[in-house]
């Protein structure tokens, strides 16, 4: 029981800078305020995960709005299918200053901006949140998103982790450009800071030519937390090289010991400590003080999909045009190739137990646009800790990323209901370690090169 062990769950609130939370019809529930374009809005988010000790607010990210389906935009702004997408890391520093301890972490692509620009925004944000800023590396998805930059189609899916892996250590490199103390400030000598402290890196690789120094200094946790969600094999891979906190989707408790074991393993294989690594699965929570109620509040938020919602968000992630097929067309070998997120199609052709899924078999085993997209833990503050607590003990995770059935209510409701039984238990912290993510995570503060000392240095 992780009482003795020393484990604590980590919980993370998962966020969108759009009109809804990754469930599209999050919007249309009756609770959920419609000031999305504030940053009232983002900041009493932000307030609420405080106040019920969550580890980070994390904002996912896509760089073009859902346009796949039907080759047109319509369907998805008409149905506000998660059309809004603004900028995340600026909303973050909105709600730094509405927090203290929130880690506070957004998306930003490997394969659409320059690492060093990546380098200096998260470098910059660190600093500005005290050091609670946390970058989420992905590769993207989808023609749209290519599109938007200028760019013919979207790169094969190994060729991105490729990519993305000297991304990273560029990134890395230029984190790295400040050594400890190399500002003096010494007014008098006239001496800002000592020029032998401060590297250019002079990077010339396969994708990348940067040569810096980075002119932003280290931040109190020495550099950003890095976040990862890769599960098919080569992201695996990936995420075990540099993901500090790892995100995942497992379908059931028994996918996930096996993943979590996987994921562990990747880890050591790139020479790094697992226990320091945090596994965190989607899951939603729908919690009341009865039973009964919190099953009404469940059916009401599944009540809240449309069928397009799912068929919108569907050709969005896997690249295609669910259009193009009638329900029951199966997908042939070749469509099922060309499909972009393997993690997610590789999911959906296990559940389905078919090699060739039909349209109609993405829609009901991926769950894609409702939320039985991921599990959901409904019943009362007890069942939903139970629930938790099995998942936690029995090694299929380290921790939570909590995604909204509306804002702020889902968070409210955890924070209310889930967090004081999960606290009796022992296996919530009762408040903030220290003021950086790290610490509230339990990582030890990086010095500039730490990186380099392990396999994944290579």
């Amino acid at each position: 029981m992780s009482m003795k062990d020393g484990r604590q769950i980590a919980m993370v609130g998962f966020l969108q800078a759009q009109n809804c939370s990754i469930a599209p019809g999050s919007w249309r529930h009756q609770a959920n305020p419609m000031d999305f374009l504030t940053p009232a809005y983002f900041q009493r988010i932000g307030r609420v995960l405080e106040e019920g000790k969550f580890h980070l607010a994390f904002f996912d990210d896509r760089l073009a709005m859902p346009d796949i389906y039907g080759h047109d935009h319509r369907e998805a702004v008409e149905n506000g299918i998660r059309v809004v997408k603004m900028d995340p890391a600026t909303i973050l520093v909105s709600i730094a200053g509405a927090t203290k301890h929130l880690g506070l972490g957004a998306t930003y692509s490997t394969t659409y901006y320059e690492p060093f620009h990546v380098a200096r925004l998260f470098a910059t944000l660190d600093l500005m949140t005290e050091g609670r800023a946390a970058w989420n590396i992905v590769t993207s998805l989808n023609d749209s998103e290519a599109a938007n930059f200028g760019r013919a189609e979207h790169l094969e899916h190994d060729l991105r982790y490729d990519r993305a892996d000297e991304f990273v250590e560029v990134v890395m490199g230029h984190w790295d450009s400040w050594e400890e103390g190399a500002i003096i400030g010494d007014k008098a000598s006239g001496r800002f800071a000592d020029g032998s402290k401060v590297h250019a890196l002079n990077h010339q690789g396969t994708y990348f030519r940067s040569k810096g120094p980075l002119p932003v200094t280290r931040s109190p946790q020495g550099h950003p937390v890095l976040i990862q969600a890769g599960q098919s094999g080569r992201g695996r891979r990936f995420a075990g090289r540099w993901g500090e906190l790892i995100f995942v989707v497992y379908p059931t408790i028994e996918a996930g010991r096996k993943q979590y074991a996987e994921l562990k393993q990747a880890v050591a294989d790139a020479g790094r400590d697992p226990d320091k690594v945090t596994v965190a699965p989607a899951c939603y929570v729908c919690v009341a003080e009865t039973r009964a109620a919190a099953e009404a509040k469940r059916d009401y938020v599944l009540s809240l999909s449309k069928p397009m919602d799912a068929l919108v968000l569907l050709s969005e992630v896997t690249n295609f045009d669910f259009a193009s097929k009638d329900l029951d067309s199966e997908f042939t070998d070749e469509e099922l190739r060309k499909m972009s997120w393997t993690g997610f199609k590789d999911r959906v052709v296990a559940l389905s137990g078919k090699p060739n899924p039909t349209v109609r078999d993405f829609v009901h085993f991926s769950g894609r646009g409702t939320i039985r997209e991921f599990p959901i833990f409904c019943g009362t503050p007890t069942d939903v800790a139970d629930q938790m607590e099995e998942w936690f003990t029995s090694r299929a995770c380290d921790g939570f990323v909590l995604v909204a059935t509306q804002m702020p209510g889902a968070f409210e409701d955890f924070a209310r209901l889930v967090v004081p039984e999960l606290q009796r238990r022992g296996l919530y912290h009762k408040d903030y370690a220290g003021s950086t993510l790290r610490e509230n995570l339990g990582l030890t503060r990086p010095n500039a090169g730490d990186w380099k000392k392990t396999d994944r240095g290579r």
